[in-house]
């Protein structure tokens, strides 16, 4: 069995830091909405203080998984915690979206009976939401765009942006124009945005997580490609799976045309990892090499 890593990974340096810095930012706009809802009587701003309240505990999770992830491999953890940081995306989609559906249940029972909302309470603390979120924001905007688990603090940072936004404007509408029923339209809104963005991650999370071919991936092109390179008879039997967002691995057999040395294996191998790499991004092959083996060659086998 050849294993080979290929280490031309496309790396980012993820700041933890910057998720500490949101997390005390987070903290501040819980209690103040806490206690700015219940004295305002507003559920607008409640709803979104318990969506802050959940980011909190997201935001610590994220911040333990990308710990986590940074840890060596081990006899007992030969992957090390690599996938720690998808298990804290799964988990972060997935309480979104339960905090979305809760916030859904809220609002309609809200909009049937609206109560009379102290407004400029919930204006100040919008304010006070949208500016703490927006620094938030622009501390995890970098590392979201190369790691699903920051992507998924994220989105938890920029929805909870959106709903301070969106408060504020009810707010400013109960003020002046004494629409209460508007905090409960407010609050679907975003509830709605929050079912959308967070069932896209989790579908994005679990797919990684059951090992499931990248989107992108086309197995078929692949085998295409392979069948170019001289010495190569068959590539089959082939399994390609995210092990986290940098390592993107394939497994597979390989029938060799001849009945070669393994120093021309190994220049074989060369050559195929290079091609996979060049043409797919994958870094990560185990190929186990053949001749004339008696077994199923297809593609993709049934154990």
């Amino acid at each position: 069995m050849e294993h080979n890593h290929n280490h031309r990974i496309h790396n980012h340096n993820v700041e933890g830091k910057n998720l500490v810095y949101s997390i005390l930012l987070n903290v501040l706009i819980t209690l103040a909405q806490v206690v700015g809802g219940v004295l305002s009587g507003s559920l607008a701003l409640i709803s979104d203080a318990l969506h802050n309240f959940s980011d909190v505990l997201s935001l610590l999770f994220s911040y333990v998984a990308h710990k986590l992830s940074r840890r060596k491999a081990s006899i007992n953890q030969t992957f090390g915690l690599k996938r720690a940081e998808l298990i804290a995306a799964f988990v972060n989609s997935f309480t979104l979206v339960l905090v979305a559906l809760y916030l859904v249940y809220e609002a309609i029972i809200r909009f049937f009976e609206p109560k009379e909302i102290a407004s400029d309470t919930v204006i100040w603390l919008a304010l006070l939401g949208i500016v703490a979120n927006g620094i938030s924001v622009l501390l995890l905007k970098k590392d979201a765009d190369h790691n699903l688990n920051m992507k998924s603090a994220y989105l938890h940072l920029l929805t909870d942006m959106m709903a301070s936004v969106a408060v504020l404007v009810g707010g400013l509408l109960m003020k002046y124009f004494q629409i209460y029923w508007i905090d409960s339209v407010m609050t679907l809104l975003i509830a709605i945005y929050l079912i959308v963005v967070g069932a896209d991650l989790l579908k994005k999370s679990t797919q990684m997580l059951m090992l499931f071919t990248p989107e992108h991936i086309d197995i078929k092109e692949i085998v295409r490609e392979a069948h170019k390179i001289p010495g190569i008879n068959k590539l089959y039997h082939i399994h390609v799976w995210h092990l986290n967002e940098e390592e993107l691995h394939l497994e597979a057999h390989l029938d060799c045309s001849e009945d070669i040395r393994m120093r021309e294996f190994n220049d074989l191998l060369h050559e195929l990892e290079e091609m996979l790499f060049e043409k797919f991004g994958i870094n990560h092959v185990n190929i186990q090499p053949e001749f004339r083996k008696e077994d199923p060659k297809d593609f993709i086998v049934q154990d």
